[in-house]
């Protein structure tokens, strides 16, 4: 290692350069970094330069035998290194890794610990010996990028058996308050749905992000879980699940009621009088349906307005558990007083009444995003599930985004929950940015405007992904 004063005058703004022009002794000398930019960029290089740099991080512009972690994105294993290999040099090659150490590491301020997952993976290896000796066929090492919205994950399922213990997994932490384990799971299963085949061996998910042990290699082997069987079978959980599928009822609530002695809907009759028909799947037919009935409502009380249904369905879903649409207008302003007005339409023209939330149209809590919405229920015509009435409650959340916004709350009314939440955490810890289904802020709090969804990709740096493609 060079010493550090001869390294100032000697390296001519090579090494631990700043964006002035001028040197910053590293907080970690150990520790010499230099990022590939191949298949990176050269403009997302050297913004995750900089980022290091500004952490105390030495970053090399050019590979030198000083260089003790070269990072790549989106580079195989084999590929990484050929090209290293084809660099030359004498002296033990430094530390391979993809991007997940990097960001880690920034995330944690200082050079984490180098994992299985950080370390560059061939996209085609065989089993271990042991494996092969059994007479198992050799079988794909799976390589996918960190983030969900780095990905694409269409409607089909390859790994079914394994994203739906997850999925169970995660539900029940969601349902006890654990949110960062529920999130844990859910960047699991997200990342299997989007496997290209199904999984026949724990090797194959060898350096893979987002995946800790979470049962996966029980499942595989035995093909069950014994913390997915304990889930299935607690009393409390069902119950939970039960509680929570009544309209405005949450984990706190479900909970106070569970200690409170109450576990079902025979206890709570009165408040769960709509729970059947809200927790049947509603078809595409049927948000077609009501979405012409709101189209008509739209219209008639104010001229040009634009409604767009979100959600599942824009992603492709046969069915969901509810219909949400999104109403703008052309011009800034002019969709402002709207969602009463199509709230008195509903109630007084159409036969297609329904049951508003106990506030009426309004502006959510402060957690949620601040367009003015109408949480209902629609009373839709057949498909009752008591013959004792010829309509069944279908859950409908109106939305209202000014034009300006139109694009960031289409994004974000569109989903899913986790591409929605992974593309957040990219625009921070990736481009210092701050996204919302409002706006997209740069780290000097500039407002990137954006009149597309495509638009909004770009600013982030990220390739586009079609909504039918967002199923993470």
């Amino acid at each position: 290692m060079v010493p550090l004063k001869r390294r100032k005058l000697s390296d001519t703004g090579k090494s631990g350069t700043n964006t002035s022009g001028g040197t910053e002794p590293s907080k970690f000398p150990r520790v010499v970094l230099f990022l590939l930019e191949r298949k990176m960029g050269a403009s997302r290089r050297a913004f995750l330069s900089q980022l290091a740099r500004k952490k105390g991080f030495q970053v090399e512009e050019l590979l030198s035998e000083k260089v003790t972690h070269v990072v790549c994105e989106n580079v195989s294993g084999e590929d990484g290194r050929a090209w290293l290999r084809s660099q030359g040099g004498s002296r033990p090659p430094p530390h391979l890794l993809d991007v997940s150490w990097f960001t880690d590491s920034m995330r944690a301020g200082r050079p984490v610990e180098v994992l299985d997952r950080h370390q560059l993976q061939n996209p085609n290896v065989s089993l271990c010996p042991q494996e092969l000796q059994a007479g198992e066929p050799e079988v794909e090492v799976f390589s996918v990028p960190s983030y969900a919205c780095q990905r694409r994950t269409s409607l089909e399922n390859h790994n079914a058996p394994l994203t739906d213990a997850l999925s169970l997994l995660a539900e029940n932490a969601e349902l006890n308050d654990e949110e960062g384990r529920g999130v844990a799971f859910r960047r699991a299963a997200a990342l299997l749905k989007t496997l290209p085949s199904a999984v026949m061996s724990a090797s194959q998910l060898r350096g893979l992000p987002c995946l800790g042990e979470h049962s996966l290699r029980e499942i595989l082997e035995t093909g069950t879980s014994t913390e997915v069987e304990s889930t299935k079978g607690s009393e409390r959980f069902k119950a939970l699940k039960v509680l929570t599928g009544i309209f405005g009822v949450g984990a706190k609530t479900a909970d106070r009621w569970i200690r409170e002695g109450i576990h079902d809907l025979h206890q709570l009759r009165a408040s769960g009088q709509h729970y059947a028909d809200i927790n049947q799947p509603v078809t595409r037919a049927e948000a077609d349906a009501i979405e012409a009935i709101v189209e008509k409502a739209v219209s008639s009380v104010l001229r040009g307005a634009q409604i767009v249904l979100t959600g599942g369905f824009r992603r492709g879903k046969p069915s969901g558990h509810d219909v949400d649409f999104l109403i703008t207008h052309p011009e800034e302003g002019r969709e402002e007083g709207l969602m009463p007005k199509v709230v008195s339409w509903l109630e007084k023209t159409t036969r297609n009444s329904y049951l508003e939330s106990k506030d009426g149209p309004g502006r959510p809590p402060s957690n949620m995003d601040r367009f003015e919405r109408c949480l209902s229920i629609f009373k839709l015509p057949g498909a009752a599930e008591t013959p004792q009435r010829a309509w069944r409650a279908v859950r409908v959340d109106l939305v209202v985004s000014p034009i300006s916004q139109f694009a960031f709350a289409l994004l974000g009314w569109t989903g899913s929950k986790l591409f929605e939440r992974e593309l957040r955490r990219w625009a921070g810890h990736e481009r210092g940015m701050s996204l919302s289904s409002h706006a997209l802020y740069d780290n000097k709090q500039v407002n990137e405007g954006a009149a597309s969804e495509e638009e909004i990709f770009a600013h982030l740096g990220l390739e586009f992904v079609p909504p039918s493609e967002r199923n993470a």
